[in-house]
């Protein structure tokens, strides 16, 4: 890996410099399409001249709401070539989780998929600030259908790929703002974290040189492009290691090794519950029958570890970071057999201590805080957008609070011990508590409401919520569910509906929310179960 120094680190040079190194070498693998170096670079010229015609300029956020694909990323680095602000969506996101997303970042032009443009028309009265709908439609249809209907200009992706390939003449630099990622909330809605060029390639590089990855891996993921795992912990470094990437539309279990095969890949990521269902499968002879070298899983699956790396004949890898931060610690293929239980190893770029209450360091053995600080400049994001005073607590004393619980042994090894913060994570997705729980206090009926996090068979969380109801209201658990689905992810929507005429609450009026948990634990065979009461989620 050649690494770039850091007045270097900017999408625009590193792309360009990887197309004259690498020519027609594959980059991107797609179903049948090969996408070689050089061809990615003219294309993503093309597209950002095309966005120029429209108006976008260095600065301007941009939105988009996309399915895997290799146009998503020719989005992705066609606005990084004009010096735009880059504000990928989960495809999920939808009713007033897509309006918070919009306005809070301050977009003012969408790019959507054809399948995914009624969304946007449904809150689009309320998104004064889009001034602009780029349509992509896969099948090449006509996109002039929503003209009359989208009440702002309507364009087609495919006219934007018609446009020069001559390199955009913005300066572009390092530290300048590259994307905002959208975190989980936990005292309040998501944040927009801001990753600056440098911050973003450096994490990639670091994971090359950590996980080993060489020029002639195939990276998979068929993680969502939109997703921090996906492109920073795959896309990303398959371009710093002049590599290649294979993209899938999105996990199955049942095609997720044949779509492994069909590109040879020699590594891929899975997030949550992913380990857990391909584990459950149904065993086969060939299991081990594939090119695959290691496999990153966040988190790893230590009750199987063994048994997995032998049946699929590979290496697994994990880590330890946060979207609002940066990677910590990497658990790569050389860690010693005891410390596998470990989150990885501290390492020179990151100061990194484990604290009391009082932000007092802990010695080494005992559970704290997980706090943590750069070494280096621009190795971490650049805060929260238009969030100051979270941004502040977060780096109160000049150290990031993680809201995660930890230690480190004598070693100056990680191990990971629960999360502090209130926020839920389900099957790889950080869920705001906050979010769910303002959605369900719009529907009339609801008084009061809880979100919290309670066991999954599959590893992780499932999200339960606990529901007062108005006087002389009534409202049973599918309804609800009904609203929720109307209003937020699909990965949001409570699993477990339990209807109480009061939620517990200290002296300073907060939802004692472990109590709740601990009893719902407790009575969980026993709670209203989305998934027993056979409703299937619309995505």
């Amino acid at each position: 890996m050649f690494e770039y120094p850091i007045t270097q680190r900017t999408f625009p040079h590193v792309v360009t410099d990887k197309a004259r190194r690498n020519g027609d070498k594959p980059f991107i693998l797609f179903e049948d399409r090969r996408i070689g170096y050089a061809q990615f670079d003219a294309m993503t010229s093309r597209v950002a001249n095309g966005f120029a015609a429209l108006g976008v300029k260095q600065g301007q956020h941009v939105a988009f709401l996309l399915n895997n694909s290799p146009e998503e990323l020719y989005v992705y680095f066609a606005l990084f070539k004009l010096g735009a602000v880059v504000v990928p969506l989960n495809v999920a996101a939808k009713g007033e989780l897509l309006v918070y997303f919009l306005e809070q970042s301050d977009a003012s032009l969408l790019i959507a998929d054809a399948d995914l443009v009624e969304r946007f028309l449904e809150v689009q009265e309320r998104l004064p600030r889009i001034r602009h709908l780029v349509v992509f439609d896969e099948a090449g249809g006509d996109v002039s259908r929503w003209r009359g209907r989208a009440g702002v200009p309507v364009s087609d992706y495919r006219a934007l790929e018609a446009a020069s390939a001559e390199p955009p003449t913005t300066e572009v630099r390092f530290r300048d703002l590259a994307y905002l990622s959208y975190t989980s909330g936990t005292t309040g809605p998501s944040k927009g974290n801001m990753a600056s060029h440098a911050h973003a390639l450096k994490q990639a590089m670091e994971q090359v040189q950590h996980y080993g990855y060489r020029a002639d891996d195939v990276l998979h993921t068929c993680l969502p492009l939109s997703h921090g795992n996906a492109f920073l912990c795959c896309c990303l470094p398959a371009l710093m290691a002049d590599a290649t990437i294979s993209i899938a539309r999105r996990f199955s279990a049942s095609s997720f090794w044949n779509s492994v095969r069909q590109h040879r890949a020699t590594q891929f990521n899975l997030l949550g519950a992913m380990a857990n269902i391909l584990w459950s499968q149904p065993e086969r002879p060939n299991d081990a029958e594939n090119s695959v070298r290691q496999c990153m899983a966040v988190p790893m699956p230590t009750q199987f570890l063994d048994a997995f790396e032998k049946r699929f004949g590979l290496t697994v890898t994990s880590l330890y970071g946060l979207t609002d931060f940066g990677l910590i610690t990497f658990k790569g293929p050389d860690m010693p057999a005891d410390k596998r239980q470990s989150a990885g190893r501290l390492r020179p770029e990151i100061d990194l201590r484990i604290v009391d209450e009082d932000d007092l360091p802990l010695p080494a053995g005992e559970v704290g805080e997980i706090v943590a600080r750069p070494a280096e400049p621009w190795f971490s994001p650049l805060g929260y957008y238009n969030l100051p005073a979270a941004t502040l607590e977060a780096w109160r004393n000049l150290w990031f609070h993680t809201g995660d619980r930890g230690y480190l042994d004598g070693d100056g090894y990680l191990y990971f011990v629960d999360r502090k913060k209130d926020a839920i994570r389900r099957r790889g997705q950080n869920i705001s508590s906050f979010e769910v729980e303002q959605m369900i206090l719009r529907h009339p009926a609801i008084q009061d409401v809880a979100a919290y996090p309670v066991t999954s068979e599959l590893s992780e969380d499932e999200v339960m919520v606990s529901v007062v109801l108005r006087p002389g209201r009534s409202l049973d658990a599918a309804a609800l569910i009904e609203h929720c689905q109307a209003n937020m992810a699909y990965y949001m929507v409570p699993r477990y509906v339990e209807l109480r005429s009061d939620l517990p609450r200290n002296a300073s009026e907060k939802v004692m929310k472990y109590q709740l948990r601990a009893d719902a634990e407790r009575r969980l065979p026993d709670l209203w179960d989305r998934e027993k009461s056979g409703i299937r989620l619309r995505r």
